[in-house]
């Protein structure tokens, strides 16, 4: 031994400097099969013949998974889009050069009927969950294709809503084909020049009618993901023939737009540029000039915005699937690595605090995964016309309070679940800064958390406070299955003083002014979201053949502050003075601390 350290000194610096690091990389095995929780709602919930036939596909598809969409994944990554303006000889070309990998995920998504699914419904009422499954167990795995299949199923559920007229009806079966050869994806082009979710105000693009009933389209449309897709559904104002229009969202109108002609020439679209994104490089999103793209009018006149926000629901429905799978990845993976990586004398599994860390990550990760299948569930009912009114209320509450509190519980897990492989977390050949930069868009993407709770703040004003009477009884409701299980006690008594302070702060709010609410709507979110999830692990902990792990996971989420509006209301956070101080401590040192704010 000493004569072998002696040699190890003597060793040439240039071999030691080809030395590498030598850590096991984590492998992890079918996705499906090593998914506990998924398995076990699919268990609880599905009807037994939906279940056999549901489980040996699922099954089949994280075999394919593992051995053949993965790769092709981590090609997408390696061979992002580029964008060729001009070929050999000078001619305009505007063409979006994508890599053989990104083509072949469109044929997988068209074969796995990652659309499909939800439009034949197989399985009456189940098959939007089960879509929702495969797209959960994908995404993570399809090299940033979830996105383009977030939009295109967006555009089936729009087309559907209006009854799938039939002009539309070619665009519809090539949108929910099987076929490799016939599918087609669809962009969502909103944002223009003026960014943001504020479409009312920030929409410039002319719509011109022509003699033949359809429209020519004139406009910059600033960022369109996607944009190698087929069609695309966008907004316009539509000009009179004094070429006036009309402002404000009343001024909107949808409408439909093939990206190409049948000879594969631009529908007189140029491509300005692509985006140079901090993540999802995988997929082309560009700036686009419609110079007099034709286009067919799908909504009534000003109804753009209302007809579209079916597409919004699909996509913000798709941002949880993307949030919970990248956190269930990042899980896996540093699980895996826990079995493997030695650290002072003992595997990490060994070092408790490590295994706290992602016993903490896990217990979100299954809050986040049951609040997506909820949701999930309920839009499967209403779509076979069997959900309730209480249903449908709750379905529209859900859908903001899932997105923006799964688009934060994605980050925060990223960033944790990186940190516990220390600096090979950092490393990009391992892969995990991908996911970490993908992620990070999910609170962004089709609104952001501020966006969103005043969204939530809508529901109730429009429902004339019904939807929160829904909530409280469907939480009630979920809370009595547990009344017998003894050890779920303490997590039951922590959500039912939630819903106790929650209805006090709606009583406090009420008599307040419209500031009151506004100020307190990101925490009111944040309450609805962890009050509601922890219903949803109690009730699943309360099944008679629930683990000891699914009562622990939701003791431990209910141990958290469930309902922090009422803490920051008697914190007075949401008084009018409050609102003055957090511009002054914002601003402070600033040149616009000399102005009036």
């Amino acid at each position: 031994q000493e004569k072998q350290v002696l040699e190890d000194l003597e060793m040439p610096l240039a071999r030691r400097e080809t030395e590498t690091l030598f850590q096991e990389q984590p492998e992890t095995g079918n996705q499906y099969l090593e998914d506990a929780l998924l398995r076990s709602y699919l268990k609880t919930h599905l009807p037994p013949k939906v279940l056999e036939e549901v489980n040996q596909d699922l099954e089949r598809f994280g075999n394919r998974l593992q051995t053949k969409i993965r790769p092709l994944g981590w090609e997408c990554e390696l061979n992002p889009p580029v964008f060729r303006q001009y070929d050999a000889w000078g001619q305009r070309v505007d063409q979006i050069v994508t890599c053989s990998a990104w083509r072949k995920m469109k044929e997988i998504s068209a074969e796995e009927g990652l659309i499909a699914e939800a439009y034949e419904r197989r399985y009456s009422n189940w098959s939007r969950l089960y879509q929702a499954v495969k797209l959960y167990l994908f995404s993570s795995c399809s090299g940033g294709f979830n996105c383009p299949l977030a939009m295109t199923d967006g555009a089936a559920k729009v087309i559907e809503s209006l009854g799938i007229p039939g002009s539309l009806k070619n665009a519809f079966d090539h949108l929910t084909s099987r076929d490799p050869k016939k599918f087609w994806t669809s962009g969502q082009w909103m944002t223009e020049r003026r960014g943001g979710s504020d479409v009312a105000n920030g929409t410039e693009t002319v719509a011109r009618k022509q003699p033949d009933g359809t429209y020519r389209l004139y406009g910059f449309k600033w960022f369109t993901s996607a944009a190698d897709s087929d069609m695309t559904l966008t907004l316009a104002r539509i000009a009179d023939a004094e070429g006036r229009v009309k402002q404000g969202s009343s001024g909107l109108s949808l409408f439909f737009v093939k990206v190409r002609d049948e000879e594969g020439k631009l529908n007189s679209i140029q491509v300005q540029r692509l985006k140079d994104k901090l993540g999802t490089r995988q997929m082309a999103t560009a700036e686009l000039w419609l110079d007099g793209a034709k286009a067919e009018l799908i909504s009534a006149e000003g109804r753009g915005v209302a007809s579209i926000s079916n597409m919004l629901n699909i996509t913000r429905i798709h941002n949880v699937i993307g949030a919970v799978a990248s956190m269930r990845r990042m899980i896996s993976l540093s699980r895996e690595y826990a079995r493997r990586r030695v650290a002072f004398g003992k595997l990490l599994k060994d070092h408790p605090l490590h295994m706290q860390t992602i016993a903490r990550m896990e217990v979100q990760t299954r809050g986040a995964f049951l609040l997506l299948m909820e949701t999930v569930r309920l839009l499967g009912l209403a779509e076979t016309n069997m959900a309730s009114e209480q249903d449908q209320l709750l379905l529209r509450l859900l859908i903001p309070v899932a997105k923006l509190y799964t688009g934060k519980q994605a980050s925060a897990v990223a960033v944790e679940a990186m940190e516990s492989f220390g600096g090979q977390g950092y490393m990009e050949d391992t892969g995990l800064p991908v996911i970490l930069r993908d992620t990070l868009v999910l609170s962004i993407w089709e609104g952001t958390t501020n966006i969103l709770s005043l969204d939530v703040l809508r529901s109730l004003t429009k429902s004339q406070g019904q939807v929160m009477a829904v909530f409280f009884s469907t939480v009630q409701k979920k809370l009595e299955l547990a009344s017998s299980t003894v050890k779920l006690e303490p997590a039951v008594k922590q959500t039912r003083d939630a819903i106790s302070s929650l209805a006090r702060f709606m009583q406090a709010a009420g008599s307040r002014g419209a500031l009151t609410m506004e100020l307190a709507a990101r925490d009111f979110s944040y309450t609805l979201a962890r009050i509601y999830t922890g219903a949803l692990l109690i009730e699943h902990a309360a099944r008679p053949d629930a683990s000891s792990t699914d009562i622990s996971a939701a003791r431990r989420w209910c141990n958290q502050e469930l309902c922090p509006v009422a803490t920051e209301l008697d914190n007075s956070s949401y008084e009018a003075e409050e609102a003055l101080t957090d511009s002054a401590l914002v601003y402070e040192g600033s040149p616009a601390s000399g102005s009036r704010l």
